[in-house]
């Protein structure tokens, strides 16, 4: 005699809810356990297209760190099992080995699945030539390199947002 399976999906939102709810009314909430809490809430995930590992890897644990799913690439011949999964958010440097970025995010851009989703560039090519190239193949936000951290987690959330 086999035993079905037993989802308890819905029961485990319940009490989640009940659990933040709770924590919310508290005094003193740890933000660690708030954080926790929401980033089960809300699971976007990014897609990070960078070929600096030091900064592929700080990118990844910067929305991480903010509750996302991150997946991430050095360039474009990584991407073949990358692009299976649903993506929220495309975070695609433009100086990328093989095919640069304005050719990859033409290309993306270009493909019926891809190219609703919200695409940010994030570049040390600061001259307004390359930012208005960016927004020419499809980007939706340009962050020079070196950025500000508070502005780059702002610009993600307000795409996500923009994108329900």
């Amino acid at each position: 005699m086999s035993k079905k399976p037993v989802d308890t999906t819905d029961l485990v939102a319940k009490i989640e809810k009940i659990t933040r709810e709770k924590l919310t009314k508290a005094g003193v909430v740890s933000l660690d356990k708030y954080r926790e809490l929401t980033r089960k809430e809300t699971t976007h995930t990014i897609l990070v297209i960078e070929d600096d590992e030091t900064m592929r890897n700080a990118l990844r644990r910067l929305f991480e760190a903010e509750g996302f799913k991150v997946l991430a690439a050095a360039d474009g011949t990584q991407l073949s099992d990358i692009l299976n999964e649903p993506i929220d958010l495309m975070m695609l440097d433009v100086g990328l080995p093989w095919i640069n970025g304005f050719e990859l995010a033409k290309l993306m851009k270009e493909h019926k699945d891809l190219k609703k989703i919200p695409l940010v560039f994030i570049s040390g090519k600061t001259s307004e030539i390359d930012i208005k190239r960016g927004f020419q193949v499809g980007a939706d936000d340009y962050i020079k390199k070196p950025f500000d951290i508070e502005n780059v987690k702002k610009t993600v959330r307000t795409l996500l947002e923009l994108k329900k």
